[in-house]
């Protein structure tokens, strides 16, 4: 099945953490807008640690002209907390919101927060603001590193999705038939929102086999060994990291995928590298 629309593409940012931080957000974020993005989202910090750091980047991003998503996390987080939170985005405008569990922050113990699950942030975000909010929630192609299987993890998926999400957006992953095989699995269970698979570029191979130990995302074997070939290459790094995520991203499209969320890292340059190759 080969794409017959335009894919509705989105942007991942994380909150600077510093001046020169938030010098490399505008730059790259001034250059991805090349690419029409739909929407951008901003991601949250375990247990909240970057509340006001995810607010003030949104608030950035929709000076810069783009539709801004806050990720909004349950863990550590009391219903008066999210209320207000809620609230303040209502007020700014903000229609859109990533619903997450969130993690705990080493340190927090047992302090999750009096809401538990994702699917119960999703229950009360409709509660308290009924259709005010398009609401995005993860999906885990290849299972969330601490679901105990396939089948729970999708289990604990369609929950969330019916307790209100709009759409979901996939953790990162370089095996397309995980993706294809999820979204049969989904929709064999009745899901019909859009499941848009998350994209990371491939720009540094240590920080990739980290992301990709902590998130539970396979890295084929072939994609390693071609990665530690190239030592401290940065360049051969880039240009192979474009090249199969480039080819990844075709076959998603090609597919019938809805679009594509990238996981930008606050850069822009792999981004518009694959997007370019795309020919979008």
């Amino acid at each position: 099945m080969t794409q017959t629309h335009t894919p509705a593409l989105s942007l991942e940012f994380f909150p600077p953490r510093d001046i020169a931080a938030q010098e490399r957000l505008v730059r790259a974020a001034k250059q991805l807008l090349a690419m029409q993005p739909k929407y951008v989202s901003v991601t949250f910090g375990a247990g909240g640690s970057t509340r006001e750091g995810t607010a003030d980047t949104v608030r950035t991003l929709t000076n810069m002209g783009c539709e801004a998503a806050p990720h909004l996390s349950c863990v550590g987080a009391s219903r008066d907390q999210l209320r207000e939170i809620l609230a303040r985005y209502q007020a700014e405008g903000i229609k859109r919101v990533v619903a997450l569990r969130g993690d705990l922050p080493s340190g927090m113990g047992g302090d999750a927060g009096e809401l538990r699950y994702a699917s119960d942030l999703v229950r009360f975000i409709r509660d308290e603001t009924g259709d005010w909010f398009h609401i995005e929630v993860a999906a885990y192609p290849e299972m969330h590193p601490q679901a105990v299987s396939p089948s729970v993890d999708l289990d604990h998926f369609v929950t969330k999705v019916n307790a209100g999400a709009d759409a979901a957006i996939t953790q990162y992953f370089f095996n397309a038939d995980a993706y294809f095989d999820f979204v049969d699995r989904a929709r064999a269970r009745g899901v019909t929102v859009p499941i848009v698979p998350g994209i990371m570029p491939i720009t540094n191979y240590s920080q990739l086999s980290r992301f990709s130990e902590m998130c539970g995302a396979e890295l084929p074997r072939w994609v390693r060994l071609r990665l530690a070939e190239f030592g401290d290459d940065k360049a051969s790094i880039r240009a192979f990291g474009t090249e199969v995520v480039t080819e990844l991203c075709q076959t998603l499209l090609d597919n019938g995928a809805p679009g594509l969320h990238f996981y930008t890292l606050n850069q822009g340059e792999a981004t518009l590298s694959i997007w370019k190759n795309l020919e979008l």
